[in-house]
């Protein structure tokens, strides 16, 4: 079994020269306890967004472009995590940590007002562009607060901090799920965003009196701006084909175009970083098998973790009948063993040093859980769901905090803030990859399915509604009245409406199957 490096290297906190071992108490607390409001901010959001997604799909009429208003958050995010990481490198945390949270602070209000602000989008654009706002912020938030616990803490004593933090990220997704669905059931879907409000805005207040600006010793600062562009210019026409394949297939002109060109400025990239005086993701870390293995490791997780956390609510809505608010409630089963793992994990490791149990079990457990959604049976009752929707949460509990970890403590102490993100920006790479593929198959087999099962003669004036498989179950009673002028109605509609079910049961296992 691997020990972590933590446990044979001295308990100097990283960053002792800028100041933070000579932090007093009073701030060390309130610095931990703003960290720990603003990642609540962010952890909130995600959760409290995954549940009501269906609602504010179906409010604004967006079904074609369900994942993107997840794929411009992760998108924005992913290209956030390590330029917000190099210029916190550069030139401290603080203001990069603040600006952050304001950014999502704001944004988070504008999404709630999508569709009402005066601007020529329509709500599901409107909706799609505030999000991509929002990940910016996002970004900061989540990759600068792992970063600042490897300054604060001794490697020995990271594996208690990066549980406790997985933890309170863990404890938010419990209460996100139930707090979302009760909200959209009881209120609007617009409240979502707008319960962010209060929490940033405490916590911004903490941070800003408490949290101490300490500047690098650093006599050349550097800004990779080629590489930052060429990051955005690759990664922004590689999700965009991904989102179209289920429109029109991988040999689709346009599709193979965007993928071309996206691999071609990928190259460009990496050409870039290797020449630059202060790269964005220095490629000399990678040359650390720890940082290359744990780098991958991640970005799969990112793939299966948000895969759960987006369509899983979906699953429960749209196939397995749930409301918002019940659906909220069983999601809380997967939520609570990602805190219960999160918290043994880091524990443990702090404890013993011993951390490749955890990878090893980790992913195997979240393998196994995710099999068995993909086996379900739409009528299967709730301790399966539960059992499954458990076993996937506990697997990502395990793998959250430890390649945080294992990546502060192979990287050098002047690249802790890039090495973090490095995790943070791979797990992203691979949820924002994820989501983008996983909503074009969805959509694809959706229609290949629905279509396959249509009655002959069925007038084509009648299929329109389903287009958007989660408003026809709130338009039921109009649909009713509608059908019934067409001979035999009645008969069509169910026979539609199993369709619809049939379609999305089938789309979702393929997307839990991968």
């Amino acid at each position: 079994m691997e020990t972590a490096p933590a446990a044979s290297q001295p308990p100097t906190p990283q960053h002792a020269g800028s100041g933070f071992a000579t932090l007093t108490r009073g701030q060390l607390v309130f610095t931990i306890a703003g960290m720990l409001l603003t990642l609540l901010l962010a952890a909130m959001d995600q959760t409290i967004v995954g549940i009501a997604m269906p609602r504010v799909v179906e409010s604004l009429n967006g079904f074609d472009r369900y994942p993107w208003v997840t794929t411009s958050y992760l998108l924005t995010s992913t290209i956030a995590v390590p330029v917000f990481a190099k210029l916190s490198d550069l030139y401290g945390r603080k203001w990069f940590y603040l600006s952050g949270a304001v950014i999502f602070v704001l944004s988070s209000c504008l999404c709630g007002a999508a569709g009402n602000v005066p601007l020529p989008l329509d709500g599901m654009n409107q909706l799609i562009f505030f999000r991509g706002l929002q990940g910016i912020g996002g970004g900061a938030i989540i990759g600068l607060s792992f970063t600042i616990i490897g300054d604060l803490f001794s490697p020995a004593e990271r594996g208690r901090y990066q549980g406790l933090f997985g933890a309170v990220f863990g404890v938010a997704s419990v209460v996100g799920p139930i707090l979302g669905g009760w909200i959209t059931d009881n209120f609007s879907w617009r409240w979502i965003f707008y319960v962010n409000a209060p929490i940033g805005v405490l916590a911004v207040a903490v941070l800003y009196y408490k949290f101490p600006h300490f500047r690098p010793h650093l006599k050349k600062r550097v800004i990779d701006w080629a590489g930052v562009a060429a990051l955005c210019a690759w990664l922004t026409p590689l999700l965009l084909a991904l989102s179209e394949v289920g429109l029109g297939g991988w040999g689709s002109p346009r599709v193979q175009g965007m993928l071309a060109f996206a691999a071609a400025v990928f190259a460009l990239f990496i050409w870039i970083e290797t020449r630059a005086v202060e790269p964005l993701l220095p490629l000399s870390l990678f040359k650390n098998s720890s940082m290359a293995l744990t780098s991958a490791g991640i970005f799969l997780l990112g793939v299966a973790m948000f895969g759960a956390f987006l369509y899983i609510p979906l699953y429960l809505q749209s196939v397995y009948g749930s409301n918002a608010e019940e659906a909220g409630s069983l999601f809380t089963a997967l939520m609570m063993s990602m805190v219960a793992g999160s918290i043994f994990a880091g524990q443990t490791v702090a404890r013993t040093g011993k951390y490749k149990i955890f990878l090893v079990s980790g992913a195997a457990i979240t393998a196994i859980g995710m099999y068995l959604l993909a086996e379900m049976n739409p009528a299967a009752g709730h301790w399966e769901l539960v059992r499954n929707l458990f076993l996937c949460g506990l697997g990502f509990g395990f793998l959250q905090p430890i390649y945080t970890l294992v990546a502060q403590n192979a990287a050098p102490t002047h690249q802790m803030g890039i090495a973090t993100a490095s995790t943070q920006f791979f797990r992203a790479i691979g949820s924002t990859i994820g989501v983008a593929v996983f909503g074009s198959v969805l959509l694809r087999l959706y229609h290949e399915r629905f279509d396959a099962l249509i009655p002959a003669n069925t007038p084509a004036s009648a299929l329109l509604p389903f287009h958007n498989p989660l408003q026809i179950y709130h338009m039921r009673h109009i649909l009713d009245i509608a059908f019934a002028r067409i001979p035999h109605g009645d008969a069509l509609l169910r026979t539609l409406f199993d369709n619809v079910k049939s379609g999305m049961s089938i789309g979702l296992h393929v997307i839990f199957l991968l």
